[in-house]
């Protein structure tokens, strides 16, 4: 595997932990109802990045298409987050910005 295939593993996979830690902590504040779409996002995000990990052990045609639904994925969950005070949502945030870069300088 490539090293730039390698780098974006890395960065997928810290940022589909980071959504599924943000996902599970969201679920436990007072007002869930409010932190409704935060969870929706996290959860997207969170499986994009795991296909987009298991795609990269494979040599499919598809592979550019996902990273880059990743990499809008990435981006609509971050801006959610940021809207949060919460660490959770900021660290989550930061991982998936993190995340959309990687993607991006994939795509080139």
């Amino acid at each position: 595997m490539s090293e730039a295939v390698e780098t974006l593993v890395s960065k997928v996979a810290a940022c589909a932990k980071a959504c599924n830690e943000c996902f599970d902590a969201c679920l436990k504040e007072d007002d869930v109802k409010m932190m409704a779409n935060c969870i929706r996002t996290d959860r997207e995000c969170a499986d994009l990045c795991g296909i987009v990990a298991d795609f990269a052990y494979r040599e499919s045609e598809v592979f550019p298409d996902l990273v880059a639904a990743c990499a809008k994925a990435c981006g609509i969950c971050a801006e959610e987050c940021e809207k949060h005070d919460m660490q959770h949502c900021q660290d989550c945030a930061k991982a998936c910005r993190e995340c959309e870069k990687a993607c991006k300088d994939y795509l080139g």
